[in-house]
């Protein structure tokens, strides 16, 4: 295991060793030893599994209460993954970073709290996603962003999705950035 610094304080890059050979790949994806080893939380208190179809693109999403860290993962196909910087007072605020992740790059991405997270699929086949969070799922403590957002900027890779954009109903009334700046929820 290989932790990467992202330029956004607290974004991660976790560089799993995949053994494979002509039978398929054997990972370890988490262990508690190593990752706190690492300086990576251990702590964790709810895994989910999501499954997007071939133009699925999901977010700009967060929850405050309790705040919400997650390590994300690729179990099948391809996605390209973002968290947005909406701590105020970081020096970062504002600001987001991109990664691909896929079922065969052997990578994790941890977001602690204070970070929105979306995705796209990329490629014409599904992507199961695998996340590990820091905070029980609240409904009535989470927000979003627009994906889109023109302040935010998110350089979405439209060309390498297999169509359109398929995003919820949901998603197509986020906050802008400019609201969200108004009226920020607290992150402590």
């Amino acid at each position: 295991m290989k932790v990467i610094d992202c330029p956004l304080e607290g974004l991660k890059i976790i560089e799993l060793q995949v053994f494979g050979d002509n039978r398929g790949f054997f990972v370890e994806r988490f262990n508690a030893g190593k990752f706190a080893d690492l300086g990576l939380p251990t702590t964790f208190v709810q895994d989910n599994h999501s499954r997007s179809a071939p133009g699925v693109l999901r977010g700009l999403h967060y929850q405050y209460e309790p705040p919400q860290g997650k390590l994300v993962g690729v179990t099948r196909g391809r996605v390209w993954d973002v968290a947005v910087d909406v701590r105020p007072g970081s020096p970062t605020f504002g600001q987001h970073y991109g990664i691909e992740l896929n079922d065969m790059n052997g990578r994790l991405f941890w977001m602690p709290a204070g970070f929105a997270h979306g995705f796209c699929v990329l490629g014409d086949e599904p992507a199961d996603m695998l996340y590990k969070v820091t905070g029980l799922y609240n409904p009535k403590g989470e927000g979003g962003i627009a994906w889109d957002d023109p302040e935010l900027k998110v350089a979405w890779p439209l060309a390498e999705m297999a169509a359109a954009p398929i995003i919820s109903e949901r998603d197509t009334k986020q906050q802008s950035f400019t609201e969200y700046k108004k009226n920020p929820p607290r992150w402590s």
